[in-house]
């Protein structure tokens, strides 16, 4: 996963600020906050998630379904590694 090496610093800025989210969810629930504060946390942590997939999955065909370098076989093989994940996601 080269790609993935390329962007390490920027993809682990990226989970850190969603860990530093979570953290906060925590506090607010141990704090007793209120409901609509913790749901907006949650909203958040999710809408964060969901941007690191995107972006995940967006790498992942560029360099592992249409890159034009790759042979039939790897692109089939990329794609079948795709289908699984967004299977596992959709649940």
């Amino acid at each position: 996963m080269g790609h993935i090496a390329s962007d390490k610093d920027r993809l682990l800025a990226r989970v850190r600020r969603i860990a530093g989210q979570v953290a906060a969810i925590e506090k607010a629930i141990a704090g007793d906050a209120g409901c609509a504060a913790v749901l907006h946390q949650v909203a958040g942590v999710r809408g964060a998630i969901g941007g690191l997939m995107d972006g995940l999955i967006e790498d992942h065909l560029r360099e592992h379904v249409a890159h034009p370098d790759l042979t039939d076989a790897e692109r089939r093989a990329g794609a079948e590694e795709l289908i699984a994940v967004v299977r596992r996601y959709a649940r």
